[in-house]
């Protein structure tokens, strides 16, 4: 996924902060709207995050983006956890992911097509492969930084029957972004 210098820059400046209130920075990003802008920031912990975390980081990183005035309009905060439908920022991120079905919007057209549905099937040198769901089993090799936005489709039914992710197979191999 694409992140902007802002985004980065706070990234490197919370980062530190939010690892030490016992929370891992999952990602950020900053929604802008006519005069309105929102800064989400998402946490992670190995067991589950809860509402008191996000209300700590909030806190926490409130006090520090005041201080260090790198948002200089004003905006709202927003802290939570990246959810079951958690979008993919990094490439560990969807190396975490492979087996689960994700939803992809790509930076530019790939055989027309600027989203793509299917199953990570593979993360091999900062590509992600991805079996379409459609009859086709094509797959598609996606350069990470051609991604513009790709989130986790949870599967509820399998998440509430306690099944694991499922394996990945191969499939035919269609086209390269």
């Amino acid at each position: 996924m694409n992140v902007n210098a802002r985004e980065r820059n706070i990234a490197q400046l919370i980062s530190p902060t939010v690892t030490e209130l016992g929370c891992q920075l999952w990602g950020i990003e900053i929604h802008t709207g006519g005069k309105h802008t929102k800064l989400c920031i998402y946490i992670d912990r190995p067991d589950r995050v809860s509402v008191d975390d996000c209300e700590r980081v909030s806190r926490a990183v409130s006090d520090l983006l005041d201080v260090e005035d790198v948002m200089p309009e004003h905006f709202t905060l927003e802290v939570s956890s990246p959810g079951m439908d958690r979008i993919l920022f990094q490439p560990e991120h969807y190396a975490g992911a492979v087996g689960e079905r994700i939803d992809v919007r790509l930076n530019v057209p790939l055989e027309k097509r600027k989203r793509i549905q299917g199953v990570l099937v593979a993360v091999e040198d900062n590509e992600a492969v991805l079996r379409e769901d459609a009859g086709a089993q094509e797959e598609f090799v996606l350069p990470i930084e051609s991604i513009a936005r790709a989130r986790v489709v949870p599967d509820f039914g399998r998440i509430a029957a306690g099944k694991p992710k499922p394996k990945s197979g191969k499939g035919k191999r269609a086209g390269r972004a």
